[in-house]
């Protein structure tokens, strides 16, 4: 007995679902006279690339086509291509298989041989065409763009991004057509009428478990038809399908999404338990739930298309109050966040178990909406405390300004519990060193506002500054651990000015300053001491742009002594060499490029 994958694949275009762009545009092709060399059908699985491919291969080559293009579909060569038979015109090549350079030079030698007659076309037909290697690919490249007459390739994949990284001139060589994922109601149309010419009864909820399980390809829906039906006789009931394809009830989700709605987070492991003891898949319960919130999340919002049963629709609209929203989108960007984690561990259950919990326990925290309007109101809302009502108000500590909002996911706190002591506010006045300075980020009060520091508050008035900016300059003689931070900075500003003399700077180390400002610079080799020791003074008045109390700069040499004497003169060769060495060093691939490409450094 033949497969319903293959006994119902279409003889025609016309039969070919949902992809009528593609189908259209090659009958037309064809009633018209023109004809491409070459095709590139990419899509999912399952959805008709190659049976497209084949009823092409048909149509140019059948006795009895339509003025429109159409094949016969009963004539010898539509039945010897239709069924994959050996033909002299139309040859199938698995490239999974026959990938390589020397595949392909023996493809483009066949090439070159004409059809069996002479108003018929030879047609290639290469399938997952993606697992060609380049160098495949280009010695297809002349053929495709040059091919004989009456010869046609096409290829189909589903991964042309991959024929882009590794063949980008290919596809400007081809025709390409991209085709579309088959949606649930196309798939049930077309499995009633294949289960109708097979008089077989099946249930609409048994088509729609199907629908759903073959996730857009019309070849998998097919397949798991013929997996329920080999499981009993009778009509195709939904039980008879759960049971064939291993799915889980759609009661099982509901019952998930009724703990999460009553927040019930203690009754989700008696219920994972229970899953785990049936032996279900919990990578597709994560998928079950993920569809089901999403269902959720369109009756929420008032849409009807929902792919749900009617019962399980029922009771959404039902529960559609139960959950916000919001909920809803957080529960869904959890699992989007988890699922590529999920497919790897080995803890299934217990991510799962966690992501539940989590779910039923949203109502513990605090949205940010609440948090900014309890702001906005002047501490009347949620996370607003009254300092004058707290009993530690009238202690010895004093008095916070404000609370500031806490972590979006800050538990909520019953009429019951105990409130935590009040966080201090940051300080709004600097102290009298700060103002003294001339601090431009200091502002007074404005006027008629309360005081914000008075001798009854100390604390508060004499507040540390913050730290002051990197980027203002101080008169004191910084650290060596200052220096250091900022040396980048140093070496970019000399870079501007010295190109060639920077990799050294950037090799180098300020290893000690002293109290006169004498900073002490460790070269990194001979060479780069020779060339820093010739620059001082420019090196010099970069560090003090920065740091005004150094007054000069000493080279110490990779072997300890300081540099002293009539210094080395270094050609501007050695730098340059000095400067590839460097770059070899921090870049490994710009190396290997340098001495495979013979590269020369200019400025």
């Amino acid at each position: 007995m033949i497969a319903l994958a293959r006994k119902y694949r279409p003889r025609n275009f016309a039969s070919v679902a949902v992809q009528s762009h593609v189908s259209n545009t090659l009958k037309g092709a064809i009633a018209r006279g023109r004809v491409a060399h070459g095709y590139l059908l990419c899509g999912p699985r399952g959805v008709g690339k190659t049976t497209l491919a084949r009823v092409l291969a048909m149509a140019l080559n059948c006795a009895n086509r339509s003025p429109d293009g159409e094949p016969c579909g009963v004539c010898e060569s539509c039945q010897r291509i239709w069924s994959g038979s050996a033909s002299l015109d139309v040859i199938e090549i698995d490239a999974a298989s026959n990938r390589g350079v020397d595949d392909a030079r023996e493809l483009r030698e066949r090439a070159m041989y004409a059809p069996s007659g002479d108003d018929r076309y030879k047609v290639y037909i290469v399938d997952e065409a993606h697992m060609l290697t380049r160098e495949a690919w280009n010695a297809l490249l002349k053929v495709l763009e040059e091919p004989p007459p009456r010869v046609v390739f096409v290829f189909a994949t589903t991964e042309p991004q991959k024929i882009a990284q590794a063949a980008a001139p290919v596809l400007s060589r081809l025709q390409r057509f991209d085709f579309r994922r088959i949606g649930p109601a196309d798939v049930r149309a077309r499995l009633e009428s294949v289960l109708a010419d097979e008089h077989i009864p099946a249930e609409p909820e048994a088509l729609a478990m199907i629908a759903r399980a073959a996730d857009g390809s019309m070849r998998d829906a097919l397949s798991l038809t013929d997996q329920s039906l080999s499981l009993g006789d009778g009509p195709l009931t939904a039980e008879r399908v759960r049971d064939a394809l291993g799915l889980v009830a759609e009661d099982e989700y509901l019952e998930a999404l009724a703990i999460i709605a009553d927040r019930r987070a203690g009754d989700v492991f008696p219920m994972m338990q229970r899953l785990g003891e049936s032996g279900i898949d919990f990578g597709l319960f994560l998928t079950g739930l993920a569809d089901m919130l999403r269902a959720q999340l369109a009756v929420t919002l008032g849409s009807t298309s929902v792919e749900v049963s009617e019962r399980a629709r029922a009771i959404l609209v039902e529960r559609r109050d139960r959950l916000t929203a919001a909920d809803l989108l957080r529960m869904l960007a959890a699992i989007g966040e988890l699922e590529p984690r999920f497919r790897k561990s080995g803890q299934q259950q217990l991510l799962l178990e966690t992501l539940m919990v989590r779910f039923a326990l949203l109502d513990r925290s605090v949205t940010i909406e609440d948090v900014l309007r309890g702001l906005g109101d002047g501490g009347s809302g949620p996370t607003a405390r009254s300092t004058a009502a707290s009993p530690s108000s009238t202690s010895g500590r004093p008095a916070a300004m404000g609370t500031g909002p806490g972590p979006v996911d800050t538990p909520r706190r019953s009429a019951g519990d105990s409130a935590p002591p009040d966080r201090p506010a940051p300080p709004l006045v600097r102290d009298q060193a700060t103002r003294s300075r001339g601090d431009a980020s200091w502002m007074p009060p404005p006027s008629g506002s309360a005081p914000t520091a008075s001798a009854a508050n100390p604390a508060v008035a004499t507040a540390p500054a913050p730290p002051r900016p990197r980027s203002v300059a101080t008169t004191a003689v910084p650290s060596i651990n200052v220096i250091t931070e900022r040396w980048d900075d140093i070496v970019a500003s000399l870079r501007s000015s010295r190109m060639l003399l920077a990799p050294f700077l950037e090799q180098a180390t300020p290893s000690a300053i002293s109290a006169a400002g004498a900073l002490t610079v460790q070269a990194d080799d001979e060479a780069a001491a020779d060339a820093l020791e010739m620059s001082k003074a420019d090196m010099l008045a970069v560090v003090k742009s920065m740091f005004p109390a150094v007054e000069r700069v000493t080279i110490t040499r990779p072997n300890g002594p300081t540099a002293s004497g009539s210094p080395k003169r270094v050609t501007e060769q050695e730098i340059r060499e000095q400067r590839i060495t460097s770059l070899r060093k921090r870049d490994p691939v710009l190396g290997a490029a340098i001495d495979a490409l013979d590269l020369e450094l200019l400025d």
